[in-house]
């Protein structure tokens, strides 16, 4: 299965007018089975109640929930896994959940494999004003240096990804696409999700997901 995984950015969707509750719901009703809850910056009983809010929804909805950086918030809203930051530390253990993790250069991957990571992003693929800061687009060519370098790792492209770019990075080698801003900053979330779902759906990725 061709992955898309969601995530969450509340200042964009508010931007639009928007919730990220109402454009989180919005994603799974038009097909989204995987979304990464962010808002690292919220305090901790507020990003609970968001967690467990979205924990519902995505289960009812046959969803996956992952959660970025918290692995005991995870485990609290008994969520699929948990996804790493490109500055947060390795795990010293195992989790006792799937873990992804955040990269940016191709030897990022390669560690990140070599650690344990169930899944890997990859960013920036291309410009994107979402998250600023790592350096320049590697472009499809430094995805499929990356992907052939972390056989084996299911690596998501992310940054920049919009209706119309999904497929070229799947032939280029990802395992999927994880879009935020294309989503969040949507005036009309759930059409881009399908939008992209349609893209994806008949095609097959070079690995199988976690």
């Amino acid at each position: 299965m061709t992955r898309l995984l969601v995530l969450t950015d509340r200042a964009q969707a508010e931007a639009v007018g928007h919730t990220l509750r109402g454009v989180v719901t919005a994603a799974l009703e038009a097909g989204a089975r995987e979304v990464l809850l962010r808002e690292k910056d919220l305090p901790a009983p507020a990003r609970r109640r968001v967690a467990e809010h979205l924990a519902a929804h995505a289960a009812a909805a046959g969803a996956a929930l992952y959660v970025a950086s918290d692995i005991a918030l995870a485990w609290y809203v008994d969520a699929q896994g948990v996804h790493l930051s490109a500055e947060d530390p390795w795990p010293e253990d195992h989790p006792g959940l799937p873990w992804g993790r955040s990269c940016h250069t191709v030897e990022d991957l390669v560690e990140a494999q070599r650690r344990g990571a169930a899944w890997a992003t990859l960013s920036p693929v291309f410009t994107t004003m979402s998250k600023p800061g790592y350096g320049p687009p590697l472009g499809l060519g430094g995805l499929a240096a990356g992907a052939h370098r972390a056989l084996g790792l299911p690596v998501l492209a992310l940054g920049g990804i919009v209706p119309g770019r999904a497929r070229g990075c799947v032939e280029a080698g990802a395992a999927g696409v994880a879009v935020m801003g294309a989503v969040m900053g949507a005036d009309h979330p759930a059409a881009v999700v399908r939008a992209m779902l349609g893209e994806l759906g008949d095609m097959a990725p070079l690995r199988s997901p976690p």
